[in-house]
């Protein structure tokens, strides 16, 4: 019994980071019906730029965590603007292919930089060990994957169901039509998915990187490893 409840707390800790990672899926589909391809790449550049900034800058982990996101979630706005905002109009094939190619592009562009071969590791921000239930141990690092999308869904659930452009986001992937008549900008809608998307990618990558290490074809594949809980969870 205290091994299935050990190995249950490992694989609510893994499905948590599937979760996060699978939130860019389902923000940019339910506002504009694309799935995005590119979404590991950004998962990998999240975690490879709070790599940096904690590394190479010295900026403390948290810090890093926190600009890292920010900074994604900026990339994510300006794919948006720079390539998809000129989709718009077109077959969603097209804008499918769209993603798959800017993959393409982002895998190639991070294969150039130190960080296309080769593992590493966040420095060590966590206490060893771990919480002791008795017989029963949740490591740090599964603390902190389940305790960041907690988070982000408690948030995510405000955001959607409170705010004015959690609402217009719900409203956008409803009907874009009706949507417009009301006043509501669907390319501005457009943009914040995008964005988002990017800074819960981040999230993930930051995660997957404190339990498993950093290497960027594990995180790319973490980005397509997740379809199967996009789909049991609902694009809707």
């Amino acid at each position: 019994m205290i091994d299935f409840v050990q190995n249950l707390i490992s694989g609510v800790a893994v499905g948590c980071i599937y979760a996060l990672a699978a939130l860019g899926f389902v923000l940019i589909y339910k506002s504009s019906r694309v799935i995005n391809f590119a979404n590991g790449q950004f998962i990998a550049i999240g975690a490879f730029m709070a790599y940096a900034l904690a590394v190479w800058v010295k900026l403390p982990i948290w810090l890093a965590a926190l600009v890292s996101m920010l900074l994604t979630a900026g990339l994510g706005f300006l794919v948006e603007r720079v390539f998809l905002r000129r989709m718009v109009g077109q077959p969603i094939i097209s804008v499918i292919m769209v993603t798959i190619g800017l993959a393409s592009v982002l895998d190639g562009l991070m294969y150039l930089t130190p960080f296309g071969s080769g593992n590493f590791t966040f420095p060590a921000f966590l206490p060893a060990g771990g919480l002791n239930l008795g017989a029963i141990n949740i490591s740090y690092p599964q603390l902190l994957a389940i305790g960041f999308t907690v988070v982000f869904l408690l948030l995510f659930g405000w955001f959607f169901q409170r705010s004015v452009l959690g609402v217009s986001m719900r409203a956008v992937a409803d009907d874009q039509m009706a949507s417009m008549s009301v006043g509501v900008s669907v390319q501005r809608v457009f943009a914040l998915a995008w964005a988002v998307a990017g800074l819960t990618a981040a999230a993930a990558g930051i995660v997957v990187g404190t339990v498993s290490g950093l290497n960027q074809d594990g995180l790319i594949a973490i980005g397509l490893a997740v379809f199967p809980a996009v789909i049991l969870g609902g694009l809707d």
